[in-house]
């Protein structure tokens, strides 16, 4: 009997083997390198602890306070800034220059000399004899302290060229002063005080009506 036919040749074995390895590769291949179903089985992915996500760590009460009094400073300090970047501008205008220091002057606060070279001869004499009183010295509040003036309110009027007319409201504590005066472009292109009125109180003084 020929057993040549039923035995299968080395050949044919040596390649199947290797379509079998091919096979196994190219599958590795596609899952990736340590992604085998061994390498794979039963292992969970790595979790992410991140405490920006709503899933981590909330702040304590005391740290939650503390972020919020520093987000009411951030905005007292953006306010004052606010106000003072808006003092700036209006200073630029002369009768909120005028009016600034006409009320410091009034209130005991600087001395009439500050004002030499911004008045004329008739408006500095009127403050040398208003200064002395002064009558824009910080007035009583309803809670029983006192507050420093402060101009609320300065308009103006020019009825002709290089002239103003102007008029301030002076707020100190619960008392409201108006405060007029005028001033008067020079030939050196600068404005100067040339005439003082304060709610009738210069006329008193100085006798003129």
């Amino acid at each position: 009997m020929d057993h040549s036919r039923s035995r299968p040749s080395g050949r044919t074995t040596d390649r199947r083997a290797g379509d079998r390895r091919a096979t196994d590769e190219r599958a590795v291949g596609r899952q990736g390198p340590g992604r085998g179903p061994a390498a794979t089985a039963g292992a969970a992915p790595p979790r992410r602890r991140d405490v920006r996500r709503p899933g981590g760590p909330r702040p304590s009460g005391a740290g939650a306070a503390a972020a919020a009094g520093a987000v009411g400073a951030a905005g007292a300090v953006g306010a004052a800034a606010a106000a003072a970047l808006r003092r700036r501008e209006l200073e630029r205008h002369p009768r909120y220059w005028f009016a600034n220091r006409l009320l410091l002057i009034l209130s005991g606060q600087k001395p009439v000399h500050w004002m030499l070279g911004h008045t004329l001869g008739a408006a500095y004499d009127q403050l040398v004899q208003l200064a002395p009183l002064a009558p824009l010295r910080p007035g009583p509040t309803a809670g029983g302290g006192r507050t420093a003036p402060v101009v609320a309110r300065c308009g103006e009027y020019r009825p002709a060229p290089g002239v103003i007319e102007a008029f301030a409201r002076i707020l100190s504590g619960d008392r409201l002063t108006a405060l007029a005066f005028r001033l008067e472009r020079c030939r050196d292109d600068r404005w100067r005080c040339s005439a003082v009125e304060l709610g009738g109180l210069t006329q008193q003084l100085t006798g003129v009506t």
